[in-house]
Order: structure tokens, then C-alpha cells, then sequence
């Protein structure tokens, strides 16, 4: 069991929850089913690509010096040239096609001088073999299959790819005053983290398996973080030290490895990150809504990539522009607006408002020492 006196640097919060897991096991997708996922071994090309030498535009592979005499056409995918191109001779091409033994060159119609005065300057063919050869290594474990290289693996023939299971998750919303749909009346509120949990989720390679609206219940909650079949619960509200939440003692009851008890930011400080026995994961969001999208960034999303493989994607760091107050100690993430080559600071950045989170691209990493002006990391908001 890790116990933490004082709440973890932010950046540390962030390195754990990005380290702690390893990538979930593999499995075959159909290729049209890959596109965002990632790779989990090396992709190798089935065959030349290209396989055989092609036109490059359409026009007329010619043979030889000019000037040349049109003796044919060839259609892509239509029936390969008998014999040789000879000297003096042309074929009408399109992109695409295979050109006859003993071309040379293949003149586009835009430019085509069948004279041979202009000659030629470029050949505009693609040769066999020039992008990849059969058994070439295409693509590293890791990779994220974009829609491109999705189009890659089809050129390379191939059906099916390994990638990485998709995280499991399930969000525990708590809270005896949350509702999950229509108007909140007096004393209620509206469940947000449904809507918002699940795209942070999707964003970071994984899936919400299903949605739980849970009273302030230390048994209830205990069943849910039990069941075995999710790799995470998220769990919103009860992370922190009022009467009804439960979420700290629960997971000791559990045997769970605290890795994360609080993190020094604000807002966002009772967020919480523990592994389950057996591999499982829980993080634990304040229930402030703007919080517990702080607490989304800073340990969801970078478990979630550490379980898919994938790399975070790289922080940028531009200038930042505006008024905010740094508290001692701590980080404080602001919302922001990208304007170029800086950020501005939107105002609304309250725990419990999400109006400046709504108005914003990313959030603004603002540390011991900034001011107006100075550079900071940005966490996109994606």
C-alpha cells in the first residue's frame, strides 16, 4: 500500500499514470476496423510495391528516340502488352498500367510531343519494388493506424492487422444528488461526466463499455470496482475526504496499489489513480465537472495510452496570454484559446464551470514562475 503525505507534483501524477500500465494483448481486426488503432507487430509488405513498373500519369509510353508512332493502348488493369515496345513506337497509357518491355519514358498528354522535338525530361514511371519490397518491414509496433496508413497496408495486400485491445471502461458516477437526464431540479445536478467522460475516453484509444449511476453506497461502489470484467473504472465525485466518499476506503478494502492519492494542481487535487489485483485499474475524478476534466488529462487519458501502446501525443508549448493567479505549490491548469503563435487565456476556468473548458482548444500548464507572456505546455483538448 502507497502511502502520500503531501499531494504528487503534477508532472509526476502524469509520468505514473503514463508508465504504470503496459499495452493490452493483441488481436486481428479487419483493416477496414484498424483506422485509430494500434499496432501491436511489425506490418511487412506482401509483395513489391509497386509489384510491376507502371505509368505515373496517363500519356504514351514510347520506345526509343522520337519520333514515335501510336501502334496501341493500355488500360489499367486490362491485358498486358504482348512483346516489346520497339524503337520509333508509342502505346497510349493510362495511370496505372503496366508498361511494355522496352519503354523509356512516359509522355503525359499535357505535354506529349510525338515529334521527339521536345524529347523528354522525366520518365513518369513508377518501377516494381521502388516504394517496398516483399517482406520489407512497412510499419514498427506502436504505430497508430492512421487513414493513410491504413490505405499503406491495402496497397501491401493485407486483410487483417494486429493491434492492441481496446481499454475497457466503465463510468461510476456518484453522487445521491446527480441525475442523468432532463432538468436538475433543486439539489440536483447533471450528470456531465457521461458525454465527456466518454469521448476523453474514445480520444485515448478505448471504450466505454457501460455508465453506472450510483448512490453515496461504500457497498455498492465496492461491487462495482470487484467485477472483473472492464479494465478500468473511472469513478467520479467520492475522491475526496467528505462523509460520503467512499472511493479511498473501498479500494483498501479491495487490496488496491495506490499509486496516486492527490495531485498538487488546481483545480484537481482529489484525484486518485490505484491498480486493482489482477491487472485492473481505477481512477478515481472529483465530481467538480471542470475538475474532474483536469483529473481526465492529467491520469485517464495517459493510462488509457499506456494500455493501447500509443505514445501521448507531444505537448506543445507556446506562449501564454492573460490573467491567472498560480496558487503556492501547485500547477494550475487554465483553459485557453490558441491565436497563432500564442494561447490566450479564456476566463471561466472555475472547478465546478466548464463555460471556459467549452470556449477553449487546450488547457494551459502554468507552473512556479510563469507570467503573462511566457511559454507553457498545452494539453489539447481533443
Amino acid at each position: 500500500m502507497r502511502s502520500v503525505d503531501s499531494p504528487v507534483p503534477w508532472r509526476t501524477a502524469l509520468k505514473i499514470a503514463g508508465t504504470s500500465a503496459t499495452a493490452l494483448p493483441p488481436e486481428r481486426v479487419p483493416l477496414g476496423a484498424a483506422v485509430g488503432r494500434v499496432l501491436a507487430e511489425p506490418v511487412r509488405a506482401g509483395a513489391d510495391l509497386p509489384g510491376a513498373d507502371a505509368a505515373a500519369m496517363d500519356g504514351y509510353a514510347v520506345a526509343g528516340a522520337g519520333p514515335w508512332r501510336v501502334v496501341g493502348r493500355i488500360l489499367a488493369g486490362g491485358p498486358a502488352w504482348a512483346g516489346v515496345l520497339g524503337p520509333g513506337q508509342a502505346a497510349e497509357i493510362m495511370t496505372g498500367a503496366v508498361v511494355p518491355p522496352g519503354t523509356v519514358a512516359v509522355l503525359p498528354y499535357e505535354t506529349a510531343d510525338l515529334t521527339g522535338a521536345a524529347g523528354w525530361t522525366k520518365p513518369h514511371i513508377r518501377r516494381a519494388g521502388e516504394d517496398a519490397r516483399a517482406g520489407d518491414e512497412l510499419l514498427r509496433p506502436g504505430r497508430v493506424v492512421t487513414p493513410a496508413v491504413a490505405g499503406l497496408l491495402a496497397q501491401a495486400g493485407l486483410d487483417d492487422v494486429p493491434v492492441r485491445r481496446r481499454p475497457s471502461v466503465r463510468l461510476v458516477v456518484t453522487g445521491d444528488e446527480v441525475v442523468s437526464a432532463g432538468v436538475p431540479g433543486a439539489g440536483q445536478v447533471r450528470d456531465v461526466f457521461a458525454p465527456m467522460v466518454s469521448a476523453l475516453v474514445a480520444a485515448a484509444g478505448g471504450v466505454v463499455a457501460d455508465r453506472v449511476l450510483l448512490r453515496d453506497d461504500a457497498g455498492l461502489l465496492a461491487d462495482c470496482l470487484a467485477a472483473t470484467d472492464v479494465d478500468v473504472v473511472v469513478v467520479t465525485g467520492s475522491s475526496s475526504a467528505g462523509a460520503a466518499d467512499h472511493l479511498h476506503r473501498v479500494l483498501d478494502t479491495l487490496g488496491a496499489r495506490r499509486l496516486v492519492d492527490r495531485v498538487a494542481c488546481r483545480p484537481g487535487r482529489p484525484q486518485s489513480l490505484a491498480a486493482l489485483p489482477g491487472g485492473r485499474w481505477v481512477a478515481g475524478l472529483p465530481g467538480n465537472p471542470y475538475a474532474g476534466l483536469v483529473a481526465c488529462v492529467t491520469l485517464l487519458q495517459p493510462l488509457l495510452y499506456g494500455l493501447t501502446g500509443a505514445a501521448r501525443p507531444p505537448a506543445p508549448r507556446l506562449s501564454v496570454v492573460g490573467d491567472a493567479h498560480l496558487p503556492p505549490a501547485a500547477t494550475l491548469l487554465v483553459p485557453v484559446r490558441l491565436a497563432g503563435d500564442h494561447a490566450t487565456i479564456v476566463p471561466g476556468g472555475r472547478p465546478a464551470s466548464l463555460a471556459g473548458a467549452a470556449a477553449a482548444d487546450a488547457l494551459a500548464v502554468l507552473e512556479d514562475g510563469w507570467s503573462s507572456g511566457a511559454a507553457a505546455d498545452l494539453m489539447l483538448l481533443l
